[in-house]
């Protein structure tokens, strides 16, 4: 961990940012000691990107040994080959999935009991890509190789099948679109539109 660390100042920067994430979108955190001593949400990210960071120097046994023991431990399962952006916020944690071709964008709040899973035993890309700023609410499934637009938001317990455009609310099994064009909800109404103010590039 400190070879990588010391080695990949981007993996410090990332933490930071998902430090930050917590602190400001978790209303039960109200300092940064909690995000780094008790949160696990964050702390299995963290070992994720160190993962991450083994597997695409090609120590992969290695990779996929710390991705087990942080399941064990976490109960959060995050193949190393996923890629994760900035400013992740997993809260509460307990029971995410994200498989090994998944792509997380920057700025995405997820609750517990997410997966973001693959359709079929195929080859390439088979898992969701998931745009910035998105957030999914506790139970929320996204199965294949679908897009989740960026500001989109998925209804608790939803399960999501085919993408879905930017800026928008999708509830329901099958998830349906119920609302569009949230970005532009009238003022009073924008403190609960998390993630949606973010800017793609999280600077420190």
């Amino acid at each position: 961990m400190e070879r990588a660390y010391a080695a990949e100042p981007d993996l410090v920067e990332a933490a930071l940012a998902d430090m930050q994430a917590v602190y400001d979108r978790d209303p039960a955190c109200d300092k940064f000691s909690q995000v780094l001593l008790n949160f696990k949400g964050f702390q299995a990210v963290q070992c994720q990107r160190l993962a991450h960071w083994l597997w695409g120097r090609g120590r992969k046994t290695l990779a996929l040994a710390l991705q087990s023991h942080t399941s064990e431990v976490f109960h959060v399962d995050i193949h190393p080959a996923a890629s994760l952006g900035r400013g992740i916020m997993l809260d509460h944690a307990t029971g995410v999935v994200i498989g090994e071709t998944a792509v997380v964008g920057d700025n995405v709040s997820m609750l517990h009991r997410v997966t973001l899973g693959g359709s079929g035993s195929g080859r390439g890309v088979r898992h969701p890509r998931i745009g910035h700023g998105v957030l999914l609410g506790a139970g929320a499934v996204v199965l294949g190789p679908v897009k989740v637009g960026s500001g989109a938001k998925v209804g608790a317990g939803s399960v999501v099948l085919t993408d879905l455009p930017d800026h928008v609310v999708a509830v329901g099994v099958p998830a349906r679109v119920v609302r569009r064009d949230i970005h532009l909800a009238e003022p009073r109404m924008r403190p609960v539109d998390s993630g949606l103010d973010w800017a793609v590039d999280f600077t420190i």
